[in-house]
């Protein structure tokens, strides 16, 4: 005997599992949102490049700071208490050189456009310097120890002209610099194949 509410076409369909929804077109590309407010694209180095600065920055600081300090405890006489205060005049040289490495670190920042290559350093003395693709000559990576050890590179992005003739950005990551590096090659070769 058969139920007679199964053979229904409503029952059926109550009883089967909805329909999978059909799969949708790819829609056109859309173009990019804005940048927040603020975002004018520029790039900050990655922060494991802050140490690499602020050593840099100490030890820039440390052997004129030690020769300085040295002529002036001989002029001052060699007792105990001007050993202690150069001493402590060097630890306060080299801290000096460390924070001024932070802030080379903090106010270094690059990017990479459809005009060309910029990159800015400082803040109290400001400097940018834009590269137009059309004027790269060729491009190096270099990686010292301490960037190898950290995974960082310098990218080298050498100009035509005599003024500035080379832009170097330190303790790049070393991913971004090897893009930085095969985007600015490709440029250099499009204007290979103008020529």
């Amino acid at each position: 005997m058969t139920d007679p509410d199964r053979d229904t076409p409503d029952a059926a369909a109550a009883d089967a599992p909805p329909p999978a929804p059909a799969p949708s077109a790819p829609s056109a590309p859309s173009t990019p949102p804005a940048p927040p407010h603020g975002d004018t694209g520029w790039q900050a180095l990655p922060p494991r490049a802050r140490w690499l600065f602020v050593l840099s920055g100490a030890l820039g600081f440390a052997l004129p700071g030690a020769i300085g300090l040295a002529v002036l405890g001989t002029l001052l006489g060699g007792g105990e208490s001007v050993r202690t205060l150069m001493l402590s005049a060097w630890a306060g040289t080299l801290a000096w050189g460390a924070w001024m490495g932070l802030r080379r670190y903090r106010y270094t920042r690059w990017r990479l456009d459809a005009d060309g290559f910029g990159l800015q350093r400082g803040r109290l003395w400001f400097t940018e310097t834009r590269v137009p693709g059309s004027r790269v000559q060729h491009i190096d990576i270099r990686r010292g120890p301490l960037e190898r050890r950290a995974g960082l590179s310098t990218l080298l992005v050498h100009t035509a002209g005599t003024r500035d003739s080379a832009v170097a950005v330190p303790c790049l990551d070393a991913g971004d610099a090897e893009r930085l590096r095969d985007r600015l090659a490709a440029w250099v070769g499009a204007d290979d194949d103008e020529a």
